[in-house]
């Protein structure tokens, strides 16, 4: 069953400088239970994305359109379009949040329990003692060691792991039917990352939530997706299930992101390969294929048809879409 379908999504930002355009004509699914991962470079739309999704842009700043429908109980909502009162009620409850920075994210004036037993009562009548056991039993599930105790501390007293799973915790404190993890192990040591990877996974199947998780990490989607959305200058240029993405990526960016990954699975003998060049400016992209100005390939495409035409994004396998030239009549 589809939960949530994004279609025709768009966010422009007007600024002084010209009109940034972080997210273009983006449509994916995501169903029950599974795991999509979004990944790109920095600036690629991915958070920007799934702000939309969640209502988070300021409609004074930016421009929105599409549609987001979400399978609610009670029915399909498209929540761009529903009013603001009406959002916070699937916010925080059907649809939850890991923001990239969990200090930044915790307010530092109030206690770790105070947050989350906010985070409760918000879409829970109930007493605050009820809330307080909770958010207790959701620390404990996310390993935290003494959380009756714990639930008392302030934010700075938390490293940086336990931050991360105390956003977790208040994430999960209303069981949501979908979680949006962006960036969940960003400024985390690598034996800490696969920590809270491993603990996404395994709340996932304990909640039978879905899961989106927002990265430019490569290494952990391999292990955590089910399939793979690429996103390059706020455009998916790739679309496909995980084991097939990785055997045979079909855009050039996706091969370029791939070749930089170190691999277990192949002998050491060459240097990891970089994408040369930068990540267009969104203000002013560059005519035809956003990805042309930094393609090594694109000379195999005749015509020029890579510097004056945008190519769409079409199925090149089974429930596997790229945007390129290269390849398409396979």
């Amino acid at each position: 069953m589809t939960l949530l379908s994004v279609k025709n999504l768009s966010v422009e930002f007007p600024t002084t400088d010209g009109l940034v355009q972080a997210v273009n004509d983006v449509s994916f699914d995501i169903n029950a239970g599974e795991t999509l991962a979004i990944v790109g470079e920095s600036g690629s739309g991915k958070t920007v994305t799934n702000l939309a999704i969640m209502g988070l842009i300021p409609k004074k700043t930016a421009h929105v359109s599409g549609k987001v429908l979400f399978e609610s109980a009670d029915g399909q909502v498209d929540l761009l379009s529903i009013d603001k009162e009406e959002l916070r009620n699937y916010r925080g409850q059907d649809i939850a949040m890991i923001f990239q920075d969990p200090m930044s994210s915790l307010h530092p004036f109030f206690t770790i329990g105070d947050q989350i037993i906010e985070a409760h009562q918000i879409h829970n009548k109930v007493d605050t003692k009820v809330s307080r056991n909770r958010a207790i039993e959701l620390l404990e599930l996310v390993g935290i060691q003494g959380a009756a105790s714990r639930i008392n501390s302030f934010p700075h007293q938390f490293s940086g792991g336990m931050r991360q799973r105390a956003m977790i915790a208040m994430a999960l404190v209303n069981n949501p039917s979908l979680l949006i993890a962006d960036e969940p192990t960003t400024a985390l040591d690598v034996t800490v990352q696969a920590q809270i990877i491993k603990l996404l996974q395994d709340l996932q199947k304990e909640f039978k939530m879905s899961m989106i998780l927002i990265t430019h990490d490569m290494g952990v989607v391999a292990g955590a997706a089910n399939r793979v959305n690429v996103m390059y200058a706020g455009r998916i240029v790739e679309s496909a299930g995980v084991n097939e993405l990785y055997s045979n990526p079909r855009m050039p960016y996706t091969q370029g992101l791939l070749a930089s990954v170190p691999r277990m699975d192949r002998p050491h003998t060459a240097r990891l390969e970089t994408i040369p060049g930068q990540p267009p400016s969104l203000i002013s992209l560059p005519q035809g294929c956003s990805f042309n100005p930094r393609c090594s390939q694109k000379s195999n495409v005749s015509g020029n048809r890579c510097e004056t035409e945008m190519p769409e994004l079409t199925e090149r396998a089974t429930e596997h879409s790229a945007r390129c030239f290269i390849g398409e009549n396979l």
